[in-house]
């Protein structure tokens, strides 16, 4: 006894579904890193037992209670850092709609038609169907060539290029608040310093105008000490403005209002060590952790399996269509015995001829390929630059720092001894206004150099990838927790 044709069709059906997804996505291979095997300095790589920056989280890295208040604040308001999140959350989606589409759409329905058959007699049929079905405007789409796999992981590559971007968005928060933090210190210390400044130059200012009256000094002394005052109260209002911009630039980065506390540091003198120092390590093993560089490669791997997709465009599309269930002549008989029954409605659509459509698509592709590849390479040298201008500043701003410090001990020795001449009438106002001139001038350059180090401490936290402690996990692992 032959058995039934949906006995017979079904195996058939469950092979193809099993041999469905032949991948025809090339073999992928992380590009060769563009850059040298060691930085420049070998000096600077520092102990290989100590934790990286990429494993050291911001809490460890940052002393400072206040400044780490203020990047909770940020990575809790921070609006760019939101978009970051929501588009892990679209990519997501996208990427759970990719593998839907490798299952049949089922559905339940009931359908009915009335028609009249014969113009003479009027006579009347009709029909009736309950079920369900799997239907032609959703029809499953048998994969046997792995297109919709490789469109499957293209979208999971740009699921996980958007948690790296996530990552990526995190790290330079940190590293803006931390930079905007300090600067907002260094323009508080300098607004101290005019605000001073000023205050002696107008003691000045009133002496040599005393002594003019009396005949004791010139005109050009006194204009000498006019303008260096000007210049003081010059400098004073442009450091409330630049301290201003910088609590404005706070506020938008933590997203609220700073509270004031916040705005100073716990420690007023600013000392390098509010900052962990970092070793580097390779560079094979620092830039694979940025998060950029490893959302570069994540694009790189989607448009790897996008030429999958391109390439099974070109082969035989089968489609499946089905319907189970009670279909009747009577809407009254609909369920009764008897009146079940299936249909299965195979298709193959096989491309003839497209006007070059399929050919176009895939050199599409490749050269998408080519520019991710060219992407990667370029995010890879980019991180290999940062880094080593980071190493490069901290080899030099210490010791620079260090020398101007020096240098402004002995303008403030300059600045007290030729004020006592001033005053005993042994040297001339000239020689103690060129005294203070250079003595703030110098103190100038020691608050922004002692900014510009630490700055770079925070920047070379940044571009080693730290900010970010991303669990190690396997591509499987990521798709199995979807």
């Amino acid at each position: 006894m032959s058995k039934p044709l949906f006995l017979r069709t079904w195996p058939a059906l469950a092979a193809a579904a099993v041999l469905a997804g032949c991948s025809l996505i090339p073999t992928y291979e992380r590009p060769a890193a563009p850059v040298a095997k060691q930085w420049s300095d070998a000096k600077t790589a520092g102990a290989a037992a100590a934790t990286l920056a990429a494993d050291l989280d911001w809490q460890d890295f940052i002393g400072d209670t206040n400044l780490r208040s203020v990047i909770r604040l940020a990575l809790d308001n921070n609006r760019d850092l939101r978009v970051a999140v929501l588009n892990i959350e679209q990519a997501r989606a996208q990427y759970q709609i990719r593998r839907a589409d490798q299952l049949p759409t089922i559905s339940a329905g009931v359908t009915g038609s009335r028609q009249s058959t014969s113009e003479l007699t009027k006579s009347i049929t009709s029909s009736y169907s309950a079920g369900l079905n799997i239907p032609a405007s959703a029809a499953w789409e048998l994969d046997f060539f792995g297109r919709l796999g490789s469109l499957k992981e293209a979208a999971l590559a740009q699921y996980l290029a958007t948690e790296e971007a996530r990552k990526a968005a995190q790290i330079s928060l940190i590293a803006s608040v931390a930079s905007t933090w300090l600067s907002l210190q260094a323009n508080t210390e300098l607004l101290d310093l005019a605000q001073r400044t000023l205050t002696t130059r107008e003691d000045s200012l009133r002496l040599t105008r005393l002594r003019f009256d009396n005949g004791a000094t010139s005109a050009l002394d006194l204009r000498q000490a006019e303008s260096l005052t000007a210049a003081a109260r010059a400098t004073a209002a442009q450091q409330q403005r630049l301290r201003a911009q910088d609590i404005n630039a706070l506020t938008l980065l933590a997203g609220q209002t700073v509270p004031d506390p916040l705005l100073r540091a716990t420690d007023a003198t600013l000392s390098a060590s509010m900052f962990k120092d970092l070793p580097v390590g390779l560079p094979s093993e620092v830039l694979t952790r940025r998060p950029d560089i490893r959302q570069a490669e994540q694009q790189l791997i989607a448009a790897n399996a996008s030429i999958g997709a391109a390439r099974a465009a070109f082969f035989p599309r089968i489609s499946l269509t089905a319907f189970a269930g009670s279909a009747s002549s009577d809407l009254d008989n609909l369920f009764k015995s008897g009146t079940w029954g299936w249909t299965l409605a195979p298709s193959a659509l096989v491309p003839i001829f497209d006007g070059g459509r399929n050919r176009a698509n895939l050199e599409s592709s490749k050269a998408g390929r080519e520019i991710a590849v060219a992407q990667y390479e370029k995010a890879i040298q980019t991180a290999f630059r940062e880094v080593a201008d980071t190493l490069a500043g901290r080899a030099t701003l210490g010791e620079q720092l260090q020398a101007q410090q020096a240098q402004a001990s002995a303008e403030a020795e300059r600045a007290q001894l030729a004020e006592l001449r001033y005053r005993n009438g042994v040297a001339s106002s000239l020689d103690l206004l060129d005294a203070q001139r250079s003595l703030f001038a110098v103190q100038q350059l020691v608050a922004q150099t002692r900014l510009a180090q630490q700055q770079n401490q925070v920047s070379l936290y940044k571009a080693l990838g730290g900010g970010w402690t991303p669990p190690v996990q396997k591509m499987e692992e990521k798709q199995a927790g979807l």
